[in-house]
Formats: structure tokens, sequence, C-alpha cells
């Protein structure tokens, strides 16, 4: 017999003596450190340096994190800077609110930064962190899910999360089971993973194109789980503003795969045939 609803957990923090234990941050820890596996094993796959991921993942994941939490800020200022709002709670990072754009942007940069330093090429990093990035989101989110926050609107379905009153927005109260956004987000991503690894395997593609492969899967889902969210966001044009950027970000990393492989063919037309990322070993 299906259940009638998912619970929400009780608590999100422990104590271990003083010191609080975060489920949020753990769960973003845990993302951070299955990439950084994952990653590591495809570099040394392709006769990489051992080691390599990790140190980039020093540069990465801190300008990361300040990017994810920049982007939740700059999109969101009323959450914090509106009257009698706390705007030291923006720093609060571990209370939730992590921007995926703006912490892949500026990670993008940390990379690339750990990349030269390392002596690598960025092209080769980013086919590595392909399908590990979504494999950190998909263990990221469900620190939302100990937070109660970022769900979508009421549902009757035996899946819908329970919501405790306190954290049920303006207008929701008398509802209790929503839609487990988080989930649907941690599935499709474990989804994107297997996508990218499948398009790899199938067409031998790798470096950017297939970073890009990744970006276009997750903003596909990530458009459509946005659309169920309640929580409050900025709209543009009638639209949350997370809509338009999966939108946006989609497009981009399409017009840049095919732009990409025209140029690769070109190559192969005129004798001069690209060694495909997947297979070139890092240098």
């Amino acid at each position: 017999m299906l259940p009638l609803s998912l619970p929400s957990p009780s608590q999100g923090v422990w104590y271990l003596g003083p010191f609080p234990l975060r489920a949020y941050a753990v769960c973003i820890i845990l993302g951070i450190v299955a990439a950084v596996w994952l990653a590591e094993k495809r570099w040394a796959k392709r006769g990489g340096e051992p080691g390599v991921i990790s140190d980039i993942a020093l540069w990465a994941v801190p300008f990361g994190i300040v990017g994810g939490r920049l982007y939740h800020v700059l999109t969101d200022p009323q959450l914090y800077f509106a009257s009698g709002r706390d705007p030291w709670a923006a720093l609060y990072v571990w209370q939730g609110g992590l921007g995926i754009w703006g912490a892949i942007a500026l990670g993008a940069l940390g990379a690339w930064i750990g990349a030269r330093r390392k002596g690598v090429r960025f092209g080769e990093v980013a086919g590595a962190l392909a399908p590990a990035i979504p494999l950190a989101q998909a263990l990221g989110r469900w620190g939302n899910w100990f937070n109660q926050e970022l769900f979508g609107s009421p549902t009757s379905l035996p899946w819908g999360l329970e919501i405790a009153p306190d954290n049920r927005p303006g207008g929701y109260e008398d509802y209790t089971t929503f839609h487990p956004t988080f989930l649907y987000e941690s599935l499709w991503n474990l989804g994107v993973v297997g996508l990218v690894l499948w398009v790899e395997a199938r067409f031998k593609i790798g470096g950017g194109r297939l970073f890009a492969v990744y970006v276009m899967g997750y903003t596909a889902g990530r458009g459509w789980i946005e659309y169920l969210r309640i929580d409050t966001v900025n709209h543009v044009l009638g639209l949350r503003l997370n809509v338009w950027t999966s939108v946006i970000v989609f497009a981009a990393a399409a017009a840049y795969f095919v732009i990409t492989g025209r140029r690769a063919r070109a190559r192969d037309t005129q004798g001069d045939p690209e060694v495909s990322p997947a297979a070139d070993p890092p240098r």
C-alpha cells in the first residue's frame, strides 16, 4: 500500500557538544566529495595524474560557494534587505540559499584558475566534471528536505511532502502536503549523470561539448521543476527569474554544442581531425 505522504525531518541540526552539525551542510559536503571522487576516477582513466582534480577542487569549491550565494542574494535581495529583514542573514549560508547558476559560473572560474596552475587543459577538466557536477547536485538537494524549503505547490499525490505549519508560505497555511521538488530535481540530476555517460560512450564526445550536454540536460529539467515551486522569487514577464535563466542557459549551451560540433566536422573534412577530448590523455 502506498503511503499517503512523505514526511519531512523533524530537525535539520544536531549538536556535538557546543558545535552544530547542520544537515544542509552535510549534504553539500557529501555532494562535493562524490563529485571529486567520480571526476578523479574519470581523469585517471584518461591517463591523468592522480590528485589533479582534488587540487583544482580547492579552487573551484570556494569560488562555487561564493558564486552560489551571490546569485541567490542578488536575485532575491528582498529576503535580506527589505524593511524589517536582517542584512547579516545574507551571510548565513548554512540556512540554505545557494543559486546553482552562480555556483557554476564562479566555480568554473575557480576551476579554470586551478587548471592553469596545474598546467592542464580546462576543456579536459570540464569533460571529467560533466557527470560529476549533477551527481553533487543530486546529493546536495537533500539539504532542502531537512530545511523544509523550496518545495512546490500543494498536491494530494501519494508522494506529497509534509511541511510543518511554520514553514508554509503565506496563503498556503491550510495545505499540508506539497510537491517534493527537491526529490524531483535530485532524481532528474541522477538521470543527467546517466545521460552524460551514455552520450560520452555512444558518440565519443568529450571536453566542453560533453559539459554542454550536462548543462542542457540539467536546465531542461530545472525549467519545469522551477515552475512548480512556490517560494518567494522575482518574476520577469510573468515567469520566475530562474525559469528565464534556465531557458537562456539551455540556449547558450545548445549553441555552443552545435557550433563546436560544426567546427570539428570542418576540421575533419579538411584533413585535420580533432582528437576527441574524451580520448585525449590530459597533458
